[in-house]
């Protein structure tokens, strides 16, 4: 099953009419990968192109129509591609397969949801609180300040963040700041909450003070208790999801 990070990228170019016994080459392609669980892979019909014996192919020719590539493309990990390349490299037998370096940052599968009746599962555990307080209107390349943040910190694969907005409140800088009620010209305090282990509280630090101007982080040693319904095991399944 696919997890986040380092994974492999793989592109197969047939052409549309090679045959590998009774099928084409392409469904036979197809169907091996089904077969052998691999994740996921897609097919798709060139409308022009040409390859090694320097013959164009295009759909503006009925005869060349028959010829077109097809290009077969999948991820999947490094231990799963060692595993199928050999066959795969025996089923080219006309064709071209690349293989690239890739890294996979989200994987979602909404289809598969947690029954309902299922026992609770308590983790316990030391873990680091952060805090960011900020002002509402605090920018970072033309965005607000804290729904980049937000963003930054589900790309780090941080398990949660809660954005929390205040009525009243003053900084450093000795401003008040609080709501009206024509929310004119506001600048409510904000504050992040986020709660993982110290490494990667640590590595979101740096990349956070990068980008905060003004405002000030809390760092916080923590006791978590945390309650989660058993489930099957997901593909890309997090903490926060």
């Amino acid at each position: 099953m696919l997890q986040k990070g380092l994974a492999k990228k793989v592109t197969i170019y047939v052409n549309e009419d090679t045959q590998h016994h009774l099928t084409s080459l392409a469904d036979s392609i197809l169907t091996f990968l089904l077969h052998k669980g691999v994740a996921g892979a897609t097919a798709t019909r060139a409308i022009a192109g040409f390859g090694a014996h320097r013959q164009m192919h295009t759909t503006k020719v009925e005869l060349l129509t028959q010829h077109l590539p097809i290009r077969i493309e999948f991820v999947e990990s490094e231990q799963k591609l060692d595993e199928i390349l050999p066959k795969l490299y025996d089923l080219v037998t006309d064709g071209l397969i690349e293989v690239q370096n890739t890294e996979i940052v989200k994987v979602v599968n909404k289809d598969r949801k947690a029954p309902s009746g299922t026992p609770h599962q308590e983790i316990r555990g030391k873990a680091r609180l952060m805090r960011i307080y900020m002002g509402e209107s605090d920018k970072w390349q033309g965005e607000p300040l804290y729904e980049a943040m937000l963003n930054r910190l589900r790309l780090m694969d941080i398990s949660g963040a809660t954005i929390y907005r205040g009525i009243l409140g003053y900084g450093a800088k000795g401003h008040t700041h609080k709501s009206h009620r024509l929310h004119i010209g506001h600048d409510y305090p904000i504050m992040i909450s986020v709660v993982d282990t110290e490494e990667k509280l640590n590595s979101a630090l740096n990349v956070l003070e990068s980008m905060m101007q003004d405002g000030i982080i809390v760092l916080s040693e923590v006791d978590m208790i945390r309650l989660v319904h058993s489930r099957p095991a997901e593909i890309g399944a997090h903490a926060n999801d």
